[in-house]
């Protein structure tokens, strides 16, 4: 299960999300287990049944206003009841000073205040880029991830058939590199997957044969970018005689990977083929597809109303006897 500190989220962003710690560094050790937000209304209104303490509380200034209109003894009413439950952090949006006993309550139950000088709305659409970052599903693959035409090809297949050599013959004629070798997946939403480098390689190449090369250093800034959006897995294979490859590309294939399905399109590799055009063929071809072209689709229809109106003229001509 996904975790982090609220001090790693503190440094992390302090500037991002305009934070001020208002209590002790003590509270900085609590952990944040999920990417919800709260805003705790009903709970500071008295409904405990259902608080889901264990989200980020974001505190706006309707909540704020509400208590800042109890007298002292409601007040320490109310927070006694809402810190019974361990909260990870909470943050009060707009720069509100809060009431000391507040602060007090949050400093016994170890529990991190913070302010920030953002609006309610725009503090929890950060905190959601934020925390959803965070708490992405992420897996790492073997391969090489290009942007070809704007579409994110992921390359992969056994070691030594060729992605690297056919990501750097991209990269010449203009294509990008996001990473090689190690890639790192990340699935931002139910319908989408990003790739992006790892820390350590960067856009770093290993060419068997020259050794690591540096694609930036060699090919200028153009010929990287930092993450990617996978559309189309590209599987190369080594050619076998004996395996049925897609001909027509009638019915399309799919992969899955982190619970997102893409199309997956397998490439038999064999001396003298010309991977690079037929990957440009491929990003092209996603694209005409993406806008409802389907061009295996449309020349199979067509044959079909051929046929279906070459047999009705023909049982016409042969009923003719005129």
């Amino acid at each position: 299960m996904a975790e982090i500190t609220v001090e790693k989220a503190f440094l992390d962003r302090k500037d991002y999300l305009m934070l001020t710690l208002l209590n002790s560094e003590e509270s900085l050790k609590r952990k944040i287990y999920s990417a919800e937000i709260h805003r705790p209304g009903l709970a500071l209104g008295g409904f405990l049944e259902r608080f889901p303490h264990k989200r980020t509380q974001v505190l706006g200034q309707t909540e704020m206003a509400y208590l800042l209109s109890l007298s002292k003894d409601q007040l320490l009413g109310k927070l006694e009841k809402i810190f019974v439950f361990d909260m990870p952090w909470i943050i009060i949006s707009k720069g509100i000073v809060p009431p000391k006993e507040l602060l007090a309550m949050a400093d016994r139950k170890k529990t991190a205040i913070f302010s920030s000088r953002l609006s309610t709305t725009e503090l929890v659409s950060r905190l959601s880029v934020f925390l959803d970052n965070q708490f992405a599903p992420t897996i790492t693959v073997h391969g090489t991830l290009v942007d070809v035409y704007g579409v994110g090809l992921l390359y992969t297949g056994k070691s030594g058939v060729g992605k690297s050599e056919c990501a750097l013959d991209l990269i010449e004629r203009g294509h990008r590199l996001v990473a090689d070798d190690v890639i790192k997946i990340t699935r931002k939403s139910a319908n989408y997957i990003v790739g992006t480098s790892s820390e350590l390689l960067g856009q770093h190449m290993e060419v068997r044969g020259i050794g690591i090369i540096d694609i930036e250093a060699l090919f200028g800034i153009r010929a990287v970018r930092l993450q990617k959006r996978i559309e189309v897995e590209v599987r190369l294979q080594y050619w076998e005689d004996t395996v049925h490859y897609e001909r027509l590309g009638i019915e399309e294939k799919y992969t899955t990977v982190l619970g997102v399905e893409i199309p997956l399109v397998t490439i038999p590799v064999s001396p003298g083929k010309n991977i690079t055009v037929i990957s440009e063929v491929i990003g092209m071809n996603h694209m005409l597809k993406v806008y409802g072209e389907h061009s295996a689709q449309d020349l199979s229809r067509r044959l079909t109303e051929r046929l279906a109106r070459a047999s009705t003229i023909q049982d016409y001509l042969e009923s003719d006897y005129e």
